[in-house]
């Protein structure tokens, strides 16, 4: 990012901590509290904002849709919006967090493609819009493995090079490869599959040098060679491809779709929908989708798209590819059974 965006985020990140985001907090007029995944939002569509509807804008992160929704649930009642996954999008809808919309009658909305209306309790979109997708594969620096294309290669290069490559802390997303190389699926209820897919993961866990998100600037650096990690890592790939490399594994990944939803304890819904519709616009949805590298839902704003980034068969994959993608949704009380496979995995 430019320094024009560091010196926002440190505003909006300033802003946020001085408003003090806590339970009951009162609220002034013309604001909108943005509480969002880490660095996944182009800080020039919240600038863009807060100038043409003269509304102050502040700007949260977290990093798991876990740690989201436990905040949310401790009574952090200052957020207006939030960007949960699909999955996360219907546990919120369950809880009855979220507030009705009817983002689906709103201008715009004929640019969203209607295939990623995918949540079970949402499924015409009159509560959340969706926003963006992408998916989980591999980032590698080629000066140190010169070629991966799958989790076979992977795991085959950390057991020769222990300690060199890292998984996401990330229980779904880790119990998710596990599943896979088992040949499941990543929404299994089956005790069996989830107990198959924890042994395959501690079987790789001595070679493993931590499970972490913080990777992009290791990997680049070669303290990483290779890193289980989101498709922006595309965005550092473009700026440095004979060095970089991201790819979708041969025997498939997930996806993951994030929507924008607007709690019931929002202070200013009335900022929040105007943030939807104005989320909504071609020319501000691509803005978002070229600094994030990843997929777009608007259909205006893919048209938009440079062709690089349009192409890319990374962040617009084939419908080969795309069959062998899977997204996570809401296991219900037998997510009791990941968090009990989680938490061997993490301490043993």
């Amino acid at each position: 990012m430019g320094k024009t965006l560091n010196r926002f985020v440190r505003t909006c990140l300033a802003a946020a901590a001085f408003a003090g985001l806590a339970a009951g907090a009162a609220q002034a007029a013309g604001e909108l509290h943005v509480y969002n995944w880490g660095e996944y939002i182009n800080l020039e569509v919240l600038d863009k904002f807060s100038k043409e509807f003269d509304v102050k804008v502040t700007l949260d992160t977290y990093a798991s849709n876990e740690e989201m929704l436990a905040k949310i649930q401790a009574g952090a009642t200052g957020y207006d919006i939030v960007f949960p996954s699909v999955h996360m999008n219907d546990i919120m809808l369950h809880l009855d967090l979220l507030e009705k919309t009817n983002v689906n009658q709103m201008k715009g909305f004929e640019n969203i493609d209607k295939s990623f209306l995918r949540t079970k309790n949402d499924p015409n979109g009159e509560y959340c819009l969706p926003y963006a997708w992408g998916n989980v594969g591999i980032y590698y620096n080629k000066t140190m493995v010169p070629e991966l294309k799958s989790w076979k290669d992977f795991f085959e290069y950390a057991a020769k090079n222990p300690g060199k490559v890292t998984l996401l802390d990330d229980m779904r997303e880790v119990l998710g490869i596990g599943l896979i190389m088992n040949g499941k699926s990543v929404n299994s209820h089956n005790p069996d599959d989830i107990k198959l897919a924890e042994e395959f993961i501690l079987k790789q866990k001595p070679n493993i040098g931590a499970f972490t998100y913080e990777v992009l600037p290791l990997v680049a650096a070669g303290d990483v060679a290779a890193a289980h990690y989101f498709v922006g890592a595309n965005l550092y790939v473009l700026k440095d491809p004979d060095k970089l490399a991201y790819v979708i594994p041969e025997e498939g990944a997930t996806m993951y779709q994030e929507n924008i939803c607007l709690l019931k304890t929002a202070p200013n819904k009335a900022n929040a929908l105007k943030f939807m519709e104005f989320f909504m616009r071609p020319e501000i949805s691509v803005t978002n989708t070229v600094q994030q590298t990843n997929g777009s839902v608007n259909t205006g704003a893919i048209a938009l798209l440079p062709e690089e980034l349009r192409n890319n068969p990374n962040m617009n994959p084939s419908s080969d590819v795309r069959a062998k993608l899977q997204i996570f949704e809401d296991l219900g009380p037998d997510l009791k059974m990941y968090d009990r496979a989680w938490t061997r995995i993490k301490t043993n």
